[in-house]
């Protein structure tokens, strides 16, 4: 399965065109709840691999409904890279993501760093770091490590934690923020 999108003369092709204008107009801090609660109509997720060099750039909500097609390509690309396991990840942290792509406005696409995790993975990343959790949300789809070249672990936090969906996590020292769809908080410099 390829996860390359490509535009065309399909529907959601259209859409994605149509997306392209309408993003630009993203919320402000103050209103990110807003957002998660419906505030839009067109939700977009951009990211890439540099452990795969996959990409995705799609719109995958469109006025209060997920899209199947697009939603079971994004469960593709968060797939836990060293085993090749999928998972159906939990949509409340790929719209945290996505709203606070959307704060920062940029353009530039997140890199992955680790979306699901099996639990071989986990317990192999735990063995070698005691920053990795024993029950990770990463295991339950719930979780991504991003990062963004354009901004600071700090700058892509702060985008995080104004949405209020869940947990907020800056790794200043590796260049990269958690975010996850469990219960509020935040941690690390």
């Amino acid at each position: 399965m390829t996860v390359q999108t490509t535009s065309g003369m399909t529907r959601r092709g259209l859409l994605g065109a149509f997306a392209a204008t309408v993003v630009t107009a993203a919320p402000t801090y103050s209103n990110a709840a807003g957002f998660l609660r419906g505030g839009g109509d067109i939700r977009r997720i951009k990211m890439y691999s540099g452990r795969t060099g996959e990409r995705i750039d799609m719109i995958y909500w469109i006025e209060g409904k997920y899209i199947k097609d697009a939603v079971r390509e994004v469960n593709y690309f968060m797939r836990d890279w060293r085993t090749n396991d999928t998972y159906k990840m939990d949509l409340r942290t790929v719209d945290i993501m996505a709203a606070a792509h959307n704060l920062m406005d940029v353009d530039e696409p997140y890199m992955l760093l680790s979306g699901y995790r099996s639990p071989k993975t986990n317990a192999m990343l735990r063995s070698r770091s005691r920053g990795v959790a024993k029950n990770s949300l990463h295991m339950r789809g719930q979780a991504a490590d991003l990062r963004l070249n354009s901004r600071s672990v700090h700058q892509v936090a702060k985008a995080a934690a104004a949405c209020r969906g869940g947990g907020v996590g800056r790794y200043s020292g590796s260049n990269f923020v958690h975010m996850d769809c469990g219960i509020v908080r935040s941690w690390g410099r």
